[in-house]
């Protein structure tokens, strides 16, 4: 007579390794990621795991393993609204979820405080590695994740002065590549909407602009360079009052994605879609499909997310090489905004 299954949710160690065909002291070893278990067998716990819905007790695990391990990380991004953030927490979850390691998320909104208190909240939780973004060029916590000795990895933003693992796109040079790519389609008064510049992204990807007009021998105008913008609205509100100057900007350099949202909006009630150029940093949902396409330069969130799990886990498992600062290369996505050519006018080009 076949034993039941029980409810799921329900089940007991000693139901998942009978369904497993195991031992129960090998499902153990499985779920505390401990040695001398093959591929094949801890894959068939892992499935009798996720079959019976069991629920594996972290906490009470990691008192009875010798290396107090919790099987758990905790992640901080900047803001779920942002679809860059939600790409990276994805592919995080995903690579720990192969390992059957649990994710513990959290966002901070680019505010200190909440960035801090949630870096606080996960160490708690003792949570074997961190992958975390900061809002702060140095945050207060980093002499408690040392003190605790807890590996962490910084993604999309590093902090100064830290001697710390970090994955982040090549802001600069990506920032350079944009800018560069409107004047080679004939601009020369190019705006900047720009995030916080206390934001080392931001700070990055006004360095490159400034780079690209530098290189082309183009004087800076201050006028149409606006920063500390923070979202959509607020993209929206500072382009449209560039566009009323008596001399407005013929392209737009957007440092960040949800501030294009909000040059887009700007340019369809001004009706100047197809007259002003724009690229964007950071690529954008149905970017291919509004007419004219957005042009944009592209990060790779989940080349970001792959490589930041692998350097937490690399830790995790004994790694103690220097600390390394990986930069993922940017793309230059031409379709359409960014290659609108200037207004040609009576006694020049606008």
């Amino acid at each position: 007579m076949s034993t039941p299954t029980p409810p799921r949710g329900r089940a007991t160690m000693k139901d998942v390794a009978a369904l497993a065909g195991a031992g129960v002291k090998t499902v153990s070893r499985v779920i505390n990621n401990e040695p001398n278990v093959t591929p094949a067998m801890a894959k068939r716990v892992w499935d009798a795991v996720r079959e019976l819905d069991y629920q594996v007790d972290l906490q009470a695990g990691s008192l009875r393993r010798a290396d107090g391990r919790t099987r758990t990380l905790g992640l901080l991004v900047g803001s779920v609204d942002n679809p860059f953030a939600g790409v990276i927490h994805r592919t995080v979850e995903d690579a720990a979820a192969e390992k059957g390691v649990a994710v513990f998320a959290a966002s901070m909104d680019d505010d200190a405080r909440r960035e801090s208190d949630a870096v606080r909240t996960l160490l708690q939780r003792r949570v074997d590695g961190l992958i975390l973004t900061t809002a702060v060029r140095r945050p207060e916590y980093l002499g408690t994740i040392r003190d605790r000795g807890v590996p962490v990895v910084y993604v999309d933003r590093e902090p100064e002065g830290a001697d710390l693992d970090t994955v982040a796109s090549s802001n600069r040079a990506g920032a350079e590549a944009g800018t560069a790519h409107l004047i080679a389609h004939g601009h020369r008064r190019i705006a900047l909407l720009a995030d916080r510049l206390d934001l080392i992204t931001a700070h990055q990807r006004h360095s490159g602009y400034l780079d690209a007009l530098a290189a082309a021998g183009i004087p800076v105008s201050e006028e149409i360079i606006i920063t500390e913008l923070t979202d959509a609205e607020a993209g929206a509100k500072a382009l449209s009052s560039l566009l009323a100057l008596d001399d407005p900007p013929t392209a737009v350099f957007s440092a960040q994605n949800l501030i294009t949202i909000g040059a887009l909006h700007a340019l369809r009630d001004a009706q100047l879609s197809h007259s002003v150029a724009l690229v964007g940093f950071d690529d954008l949902p149905l970017a291919d499909l509004v007419e004219p396409g957005v042009t944009v330069i592209a990060q790779d969130p989940q080349r970001i997310g792959v490589l930041a799990a692998e350097r937490i886990f690399a830790r995790l498992e004994g790694d103690h090489s220097a600390p390394v600062r990986m930069h993922v290369p940017t793309t230059l996505i031409p379709r359409g905004t960014g290659e609108i050519a200037p207004r040609r006018v009576s006694g020049g080009i606008r």
